[in-house]
Order: C-alpha cells, then structure tokens, then sequence
C-alpha cells in the first residue's frame, strides 16, 4: 500500500500518466471495445503507445523516485515538520476561517450579528435551505442562490414558485419564514446582490424573539 501511494504521487506530480504521455486512454479503450485484458493490451500497444515507450515511462518514474523524491526527503529536517503542522492547525485554519466568513453567509451573519447556521442534509430535500437562524425554539430558512448579473434571476423565480410549497412546510413547521439571498461575483468577491432581503430577515427575527 505505502508502495503504491509513493508510485502513484509520483506519477501524478510528473504528470507521466497525462494524455501527451500515455495517450487518450479512455477513447482508445472504447473504440477497442476489447472482451478481455489482452485484446486491450494488444490493441493499445499497436495503435496508441509502443510497450517500449511505456517501459521508458516506468524508468523515468523510477529516477524521479529514487533521485529526485530522495534528495528531496533528505532535505527535510525535524524542524521543517514541526513548521508544517503549526502552519497547517494554526496558519492554514486561520486562512480557512477567514474564507469562510467572507462568503455570503458569513456576510450576512455579520451584518445581522446573529449565528446562522448549516442545515441538516434532510432539510435541503424537504425544505430547500441551505441554512437556518435560530430564533429560541422557532427557525428562519435561508436559501443561497448564485446569480450572474442577474441573468439566473428569471429562472430561479421560476424555482421558487415550485419550491414554496416546501417552504410552507418549513414555516409551518418551525415559525419561520424561508428567504432568497441572492450571491453574486464584483471584482472577483461574492456579494449579496438583494440587499432589501437583509432588512426582511432582520424583521423577521425581531417578529420571532417577540415570541421568546
């Protein structure tokens, strides 16, 4: 297994198993439509890649491993490995948070100063959310959907219509109301394009602790 994992990243790091390399494996097997391993074998060494130039591949791999990838390990000290893991648990997850709060939801629930929440997986197919404000035992639904320049916006009304009835159940179910936040990309960064739906939330949350 450990054979296979240093054989297989090796290859894919030099690419010697990419098209230029070894051929358009999948359309060569289709159109061979082989019935057993050695018609393919047959097949692929006549019209797609000579045995030889697969051999010459597998040395290539070999003097990446043994030369390349070796000198490399050695070159790692016990200090590099300590470096890594405090730059992947501490830099990394930072890096991470930071990403994740600036997404449309993280926006959203800094401008509201209120946790919001993933749904469960079940909600997403009875309820069509993609995440949830808690408000005492009561519940808001919130679906995200990705516009461009608006040009989406026809048909996701037209989703919205099929989906309300799901999102009845939902208000019926936990109080609250479901609302649209509609995401779009400015100069590279995701925003909410329908900014009238945060005052609506906002309302429905004051609607909602008026019950706590």
């Amino acid at each position: 297994m450990a054979k296979e994992w240093i054989l297989n990243s090796a290859m894919n790091r030099y690419q010697l198993n990419f098209k230029r390399n070894v051929g358009p494996t999948s359309e060569s097997i289709r159109k061979c439509s082989p019935k057993t391993l050695d018609e393919w074998r047959e097949y692929y060494f006549a019209n797609v890649k000579s045995k030889g130039h697969i051999e010459e591949l597998g040395r290539r791999l070999y003097v990446k491993i043994t030369e390349v990838i070796q000198s490399e390990v050695a070159e790692v000290t016990e200090q590099d490995c300590i470096d890594y893991m405090f730059q992947l648990v501490i830099d990394r997850t930072y890096d991470g948070y930071q990403t994740e709060i600036q997404t449309i939801y993280g926006q959203l629930q800094n401008i509201l100063d209120i946790k919001i929440e993933p749904a469960p997986d079940e909600w997403d197919r009875l309820f069509n959310v993609d995440f949830f404000i808690k408000i005492g035992e009561k519940h808001i639904g919130l679906q995200i959907k990705p516009v461009n320049n608006g040009l989406q916006l026809p048909e996701i009304h037209k989703e919205y219509a099929l989906q309300a009835e799901t999102h009845k159940k939902f208000t019926a179910k936990f109080g609250g109301k479901v609302f649209y936040i509609f995401s779009e990309k400015v100069n590279g960064n995701k925003v909410i394009a329908n900014k009238e739906v945060v005052e609506d939330i906002r309302k429905e949350v004051e609607r909602l602790e008026s019950y706590v």
